[in-house]
């Protein structure tokens, strides 16, 4: 953590070498498309990490569901608070500098997950890990999501809002996908299987995580050479007084929320993923618990194929397209349909849990569906956090959005757990249905500019 800090308040000039190769880059104008995709997955993976690659391996550690929702809802809290730190963000350093030095950081708290799991009081320290992960995460967001806002124009924005969405989707899928498909398949190997049983899970799961620990570190290499360097993300050579970013803290959040309706757009994105802060938390339980208790009884290899496969494409669908129909006819015109994409799939649960079909096709079906509406739906809740963040400091503007949004996701997510084990899933899902409603309530009150969001014709 010190060193971290030290890196970013008081970073050494780089070798000549590195600075040759700097100066290179930083004379070619840099395509967006060569740091969105990369930076979103970087955004995403931590997020993913702690909130469900964390569910799947308390699980298999043998969490309860009531314990498994209140502890990484827990970790939702960052994410709400970032506001408080927000503004330091702003005005200390430049937001390229900060998203390198949380990669390096969120790396260091991967290698410390990895290397407790094994150990007797893994609970505490890998929790403690996932809230230095968590923290330094959020952090990033803040750096990332400004520096999207300054690198591009308004149009650039619009369009490439669904590639950024779905690249930091594609992070979510990879750690509900991917990562848990690559456990099943470590569990079958015979070196794995020679191992006594209670210590086969955890040497997965530190793979894992040690693997996660080298990407960021390649991540971090990658974005300190490839990010470009807008003018207005200039570095700031003298730190600021710390009256001054006290006095500067207080007038922009005074500004804040002194914008016109902006309480009616923090109700909004507070309530917009009401239902789905729930159902994030038991999705992944219900596909893996047993047929007994309501579940589905899939293993690690097929739910990470049914996230892995099914659910990327779905998802890239759906999030390049909302992207696309956004550019074309505008926020205003969608905002409905997009609602109703993210809610109305829920339903897909509710049959899988009245009929617990067998058939992996049905299952996938199911959960494509869901991924698409997912990726669609939120594409919406972007650009309009985007749109509420209009005005002279858009980068802390955002960050309180999405603090609102965490805070949308924490509170729900933490009795989750609880509820689903005293009504069953079938209850459970029709009671997530249930939740969408005062989403679509207050959408009703939203007052979107008819402009914002299409592509300005050439």
């Amino acid at each position: 953590m010190l060193f971290v800090t030290g890196y970013l308040l008081f970073e050494k000039p780089i070798t000549d070498n590195q600075q040759l190769i700097t100066n290179l880059l930083s004379n070619k104008k840099t395509s967006p498309w060569a740091w969105i995709p990369s930076l979103y997955f970087a955004e995403g993976l931590p997020y993913a990490i702690v909130m469900s690659v964390s569910v799947i391996m308390y699980k298999r550690l043998g969490m309860s569901n009531t314990d498994i929702a209140f502890y990484t809802s827990w970790l939702y809290l960052p994410w709400v608070i970032k506001p408080i730190w927000s503004p330091f963000v702003e005005l200390i350093k430049s937001k390229r500098l900060w998203i390198t030095g949380m990669q390096l950081l969120i790396g260091a708290a991967l290698g410390g997950v990895a290397f407790t799991i094994p150990t007797p009081f893994y609970i505490q320290a890998t929790l403690a890990f996932f809230w230095l992960m968590a923290f330094s995460s959020a952090t990033h967001d803040i750096a990332a999501d400004g520096f999207y806002m300054m690198a591009l124009n308004d149009n650039q924005q619009s369009f490439f809002v669904g590639i950024r969405t779905t690249f930091y989707r594609l992070a979510l899928m990879f750690g509900q996908g991917a990562l848990i498909f690559i456990a099943g398949c470590l569990a079958k190997t015979n070196w794995i299987q020679d191992m006594p049983v209670a210590k086969q899970i955890p040497y997965i799961w530190s793979l894992i995580f040690y693997f996660l620990a080298a990407l960021f570190i390649f991540l971090y290499a990658y974005h300190r050479f490839i990010l470009p360097k807008p003018n207005s993300d200039e570095l700031k050579e003298k730190p600021a007084k710390a009256s001054d970013l006290l006095n500067d803290f207080f007038q922009i959040f005074v500004s804040f929320v002194l914008k016109k309706g902006i309480w009616i757009s923090l109700l909004f994105i507070l309530f917009y993923r009401f239902s789905e802060a729930q159902l994030v938390k038991l999705i992944q339980p219900f596909l893996v618990d047993s047929r007994d208790v309501g579940g589905l009884a899939l293993t690690d290899e097929q739910l990470g194929t049914t996230y892995g496969i099914v659910g990327i494409i779905s998802l890239m669908f759906g999030g390049i397209l909302g992207g696309i129909v956004i550019a074309r006819k505008g926020l205003k015109y969608w905002i409905w349909w997009m609602v109703l994409c993210l809610n109305l799939p829920h339903l897909a649960y509710i049959y899988l849990a009245y009929f617990q079909p067998e058939s992996l096709v049905i299952i996938n079906i199911a959960v494509g569906i869901e991924q698409f509406g997912y990726g669609f739906g939120t594409t919406a809740y972007t650009m309009y956090m985007i749109y509420a963040s209009s005005g002279k400091y858009k980068t802390v503007y955002y960050s309180i959005c999405t603090g609102f949004m965490a805070l949308g996701m924490m509170i729900p997510g933490m009795w989750a757990g609880w509820l689903q084990e005293k009504i069953g899933y079938q209850h459970f899902f029709v009671w997530i249905l249930l939740c969408t409603i005062p989403c679509i309530l207050v959408t009703a009150f939203l007052k979107i500019d008819p402009k914002f969001g299409i592509k300005e014709k050439k």
